[in-house]
């Protein structure tokens, strides 16, 4: 779980309903407007569900999903990896990797080594692996525009519910007493589109750009690693070429472990 992405939510939640409750004559209730939500959340949906096909719409829950747990592949780990087959490609050739294989759980590394073990030349492994990293990236890039999409539709949609309100409290101005009221509700969907946009439409999406950029970066070092290993480097040159990957405070982690 993202600690940050629920503390942010958190600590955003806290912020407006402390701000609500010391300000003078104002109420919880008065907050709430039923209609007004629909407006924004289900106009707002609407918008994405026109601006997308319905395949990529539907994956939107998936996609927050990710934003609030990611499940990114660790550096360290990975790098582990790949010194030890590394060590096994010096020692043995890099056909004894068909029986590591096995154990490795990165699909993207796995897919490296097989393609080594078959004795496929550099220029190959490494156009068909950056050829995943840039589909992987368009997978992320689909889901970072849906939640964009959202974001900027949901405050325009609490601009047409103001108007709405604002249309109807005109039209009622024999009842002065109703004005105040009805002004209230009006401003409530543009509150309600600032806040969909601004605390989980476009976080999260930027919360996925992270996440994506964060996975890119490791999938480069399984690049450098698996040419290096199929080019026979050796293992200490390996683990130092890809431990430029790292920041200082990994480094030593890694190196204490």
């Amino acid at each position: 779980m993202d600690k940050a992405t629920i503390i942010g939510i958190v600590l955003t939640i806290a912020l407006l309903l402390g701000a609500i409750a010391i300000a003078p004559g104002s109420s919880f209730g008065a907050f709430i407007d039923y209609p007004s939500l629909a407006v924004v959340v289900g106009g707002g949906i609407a918008a994405t569900m026109i601006a997308y096909p319905m395949g990529p719409f539907l994956t939107m829950p998936i996609v927050i999903k990710k934003a609030i747990l990611p499940n990114p592949p660790a550096m360290t780990p990975a790098i582990k990896t790949l010194v030890e087959c590394a060590e096994i490609a010096r020692k043995e050739g890099v056909m004894a990797l068909e029986n590591k294989a096995a154990d490795i759980e990165d699909p993207f590394i796995l897919l490296g080594i097989q393609m080594a073990v078959d004795g496929s030349p550099a220029e190959l492994i490494e156009s068909v692996m950056r050829s995943e990293m840039q589909a992987t990236a368009a997978r992320h890039s689909a889901g970072k525009g849906l939640l964009e999409t959202l974001g900027r539709y949901a405050p325009a949609f609490g601009m047409i519910g103001t108007l709405l309100g604002l249309i109807i409290m005109l039209g009622n101005m024999d009842d002065p007493a109703a004005i105040g009221p009805g002004m209230a509700v009006a401003l409530l969907t543009t509150l309600y589109g600032a806040l969909v946009s601004n605390v989980i439409a476009l976080p999260f999406a930027d919360k996925l750009i992270y996440y994506a950029k964060k996975e890119m970066q490791i999938r480069e070092v399984v690049v450098q690693g698996i040419l290096a290993i199929q080019n026979g480097d050796n293992p200490r040159v390996v683990d130092q070429k890809l431990s430029t990957f790292l920041s200082q405070k990994e480094r030593a982690v890694k190196d204490a472990a």
